[in-house]
């Protein structure tokens, strides 16, 4: 039994949080619409996300912006020739930001949004069900931030970062093959009649769900007029771990003779609470801004994503630490780029274009298709409406291809043949099992937005 449920936790281990594909770059609409650059950007309140040093450079008093996208991602994977696709519900990252005024040379604000969000439903039984079956993700941070224009063309900034999220995943514990050829190795030794099921589905998954403490962190920035009509920006919002203390774990059979037959084993996984902890890495973004006329701005950014800190997962179980857990993840840093226009055709409309192009740290041999890591380009276009002088009514749409990943290896434990060594000799069924697949990813994500002045 011990023997057994090990196993059991280790393939649940496996489950807990891809890197890339959770991470949101959607903190403005307006800036959406230009690739979602904007670290060199004078944005007034969305720069307490972007550059917290760039709002003491704002001559209004009072700064309000509030933005919502509508993400809806589709991932592919091809297996021997067939196609599997994704059906996810639609997610909704959101920012609201406030900047005001102290002094001439200092200023203060506050914002909400979601800086890392994952939706994705595989369903139960597509063939790469031991490894994911689905995920609902969703991270939110409050930042109180301040700003101080220590001279004319420089300033500095400052916020504190306080997150918290929550998660839930499902995931299927037993493949059809598996149990199949167990029934057919019990019945050949005498421990069962007949084959009671021909299994084509999944036959056990599990459902883990947790809550995570507050996470704290801060982004600093530095902001320089280089020249009036060309501005250096520097950000650097760093690593948070979000932890979950006590995560709850329930099974779920696919039918009664899974459960007769699994039963004994996995039960004891629901009776027990998980902790583990999901890394929030830091990001490091250097832009430049440049005005080569009054009415035509441009910029662009680099954004250094620190995922090379994320070199394993630990998973504990409340009362059970010897089966506690410490997986390799092997994940690089990776880089996202930046660059965009904007053009005020009008004292009352702007329209804007962007590019970000967003490359992968997943590491192809150990593959997940929790959040199918690749490297994306994503166009976006995007427009201002002013009906009055201090009202702004934005909108923005990017489109996101990913591109394909090819020959990527999921790894899991099939804990029946660990436990039962006759089927990798009599049924070429492995303990350490693969699952390799070709995985192509895209979204559409519209935004709106709306902001206000004083």
């Amino acid at each position: 039994m011990k023997k057994l449920c090990f196993v059991v936790f280790s393939s649940l281990c496996a489950l807990f949080l891809q890197a890339e594909g959770y991470q949101v770059n959607t903190f403005s609409a307006k800036q959406t619409g230009m690739g979602h650059v904007g670290v060199a950007m004078k944005l007034g309140a969305e720069s307490n996300i972007f550059n917290p040093a760039a709002i003491s450079f704002s001559e209004k008093v009072l700064d309000v912006s509030a933005g919502m996208s509508a993400i809806k991602a589709d991932a592919s994977a091809f297996v021997d020739g067939a196609e599997y696709k994704t059906s996810n519900k639609v997610s909704t990252p959101f920012n609201i930001s406030a900047s005001f005024r102290i002094y001439d040379n200092l200023s203060a604000g506050v914002s909400l949004y979601t800086p890392y969000g994952s939706s994705i439903d595989w369903g139960d039984n597509w063939p790469g069900a031991v490894l994911n079956q689905s995920v609902d993700l969703k991270v939110f941070t409050v930042q109180p931030t301040v700003s101080w224009r220590i001279f004319p063309k420089l300033s500095v900034g400052a916020g504190l970062m306080i997150s918290w999220g929550n998660v839930n995943l499902h995931k299927g514990l037993v493949s059809a093959g598996s149990l199949n050829a167990l029934q057919q190795l019990m019945v050949s030794t005498g421990q069962l009649p007949a084959v009671l099921h021909q299994f084509t589905t999944t036959p056990a998954s599990v459902i883990l769900d947790g809550s995570s403490d507050l996470a704290l962190g801060y982004n600093v920035g530095v902001m320089y007029d280089i020249l009036p009509n060309l501005t250096f920006g520097a950000s650097y919002r760093s690593k948070m771990e979000m932890k979950v203390a006590k995560g709850n774990a329930a099974v779920n059979y696919g039918n009664e003779v899974a459960r007769t037959l699994l039963g004994s084993t996995l039960d004891d996984i629901s009776a027990t609470n998980f902790a583990a902890s999901m890394p929030c890495p830091y990001v490091l973004t250097l832009g430049l801004s440049y005005e080569p006329t009054s009415r035509l701005l441009l910029a662009l950014d680099a954004q250094l994503n620190g995922w090379g800190t994320y070199k394993q997962l630990d998973i504990a179980f409340d009362g059970l630490p010897q089966f506690d857990q410490h997986l390799t993840k092997d994940y690089k840093n990776a880089w996202t780029y930046h660059i965009g226009a904007q053009y005020e055709l009008t004292k009352r409309f702007d329209v804007r274009a962007g590019l970000m192009i967003d490359t992968s740290p997943c590491n192809k041999s150990y593959y997940n298709p929790e959040t199918p890591g690749a490297t994306k380009i994503e166009p976006s276009i995007g427009l201002s409406f002013r009906p009055i002088p201090r009202l702004s009514i934005d909108a923005a749409f990017m489109y996101v291809h990913g591109c394909r990943v090819n020959n990527a290896v999921g790894r899991y434990e099939d804990f029946i043949a660990r436990s039962y060594p006759a089927l990798e000799q009599y049924f070429g069924i492995s303990p350490e099992g693969t699952f390799t697949a070709d995985y192509k990813v895209k979204a559409i994500i519209p935004a709106i937005g709306i902001s206000y002045s004083l």
